[in-house]
């Protein structure tokens, strides 16, 4: 009995801190709408704010005192404030579709479950949506742990208007996935995007190595294909299974275990500090002996912490190449605003695709 008394108070306990978290959750929904109402009354229609928000988790985190765990308890706030910036205005989000890829993924962990996600056929297509405003912010994938960076992303920043307003990462488990009609003995195909193929080379090589490998645009559209066929299999994420109804024949088949894809959000507006901040730019050199050196050496000289260097041929001309580098601060901190200054005398173009809040989680 005592057991039985013990229990039904901690249930009670519970039952009276939902309540308190129920009221708490709607006063916070309450002051949210009132911001919306004094940023409409100012003329902006600008509700999302990446820094205010990257700020606010950060905080959260920082004052966990557990025992959830701080990415844990942050995600959960994402949520309401997803929840709460939607009462406000909902926020449309281009991704690389069909539904149920990676992007969509990282679309929702950035933006929360509130948020307008739309499908795109193409990474240009994002960039065109956001641009025409059709869109709000766009999500694209930039880099890969074990394949390297999408060259496609990049290269669709060069004539682009867009900024970079902030940034996903996500881990990246593989599942091959096979629809109601198919047997694991009928398989004769597979079917993923080109860089999923890729990540789970060596695992393919070893259980299926005969069936025939074929890439598509995406892995929503690699499980959405599979769902009427019955000698095909399909890798893809968790959203495909749970989207498209299919079954893990083998799970997390990726062939290296902290296999983790990077997301660029773009939009058509900076982005203040947050106070934790990284900075992209992309930079065309003339082609010169130690253009590189040249290139560098005022992010070595102000004390800047490059953090990626990517190169692409450049379309103006044969051995002509163009470099995206991503550094840590803000393109308004006093060293890098010296850095860029620098910098710009020394290079043929420089061009600024962003200020934006590191990931938070």
């Amino acid at each position: 009995m005592s057991d039985t008394n013990e229990l039904a108070r901690l249930r009670e306990q519970i039952d009276g801190l939902d309540r308190q978290l129920l009221v708490l959750i709607n006063q916070r929904a309450t002051c949210a709408q009132e911001i919306a109402r004094v940023k409409s009354a100012a003329g902006t229609d600008n509700f999302y704010r990446p820094e205010r928000e990257a700020q606010v988790l950060r905080e959260i985190m920082a004052n966990n005192p557990g025992p959830l765990e701080s990415e844990d308890v942050a995600r959960l706030f994402r949520e309401i404030m997803s929840s709460c910036l939607a009462l406000e205005k909902p926020i449309r989000v281009a991704f690389l579709g069909p539904e149920g890829t990676f992007t969509q993924e990282a679309a929702l962990k950035h933006f929360g479950h509130a948020a307008l996600t739309v499908p795109m056929a193409a990474i240009d297509e994002i960039f065109r949506e956001v641009e025409s405003g059709a869109a709000n912010y766009g999500v694209v994938p930039v880099e890969n742990s074990t394949e390297g960076v999408v060259n496609h992303t990049l290269d669709s920043f060069i004539d682009s208007s867009l900024r970079i307003c902030g940034e996903v990462e996500l881990r990246i488990h593989h599942h091959l996935l096979v629809g109601p009609n198919t047997r694991n003995e009928n398989i004769s195909r597979v079917y993923s995007h080109p860089q999923a193929l890729a990540q789970c080379r060596k695992w393919l090589d070893s259980h299926y190595p005969k069936i025939e490998r074929v890439p598509v645009s995406s892995n929503g559209d690699a499980a959405r294909r599979v769902t009427g066929e019955w000698n095909s299999a399909a890798i893809a994420g968790d959203m495909a299974v749970q989207l498209y109804g299919l079954t893990r024949l083998a799970e997390k088949i990726e062939d290296r275990p902290d296999n983790s894809t990077r997301f660029l959000i773009i939009g058509r507006e900076d982005v203040p500090p947050s106070g934790d901040d990284k900075t992209s730019i992309v930079v065309s050199v003339r082609n010169e002996p130690g253009a590189l050196y040249l290139l560098l050496e005022p992010l070595r000289k102000h004390r800047v912490d490059m953090t990626r260097l990517e190169t692409r041929p450049s379309i103006t001309g044969k051995w002509n190449y163009v470099f995206f580098i991503d550094f840590k601060g803000h393109r308004c901190n006093p060293n890098i605003v010296a850095a860029l200054e620098e910098m710009h005398s020394r290079v043929s173009d420089l061009k600024i695709l962003g200020s934006y809040p590191r990931a938070v989680v």
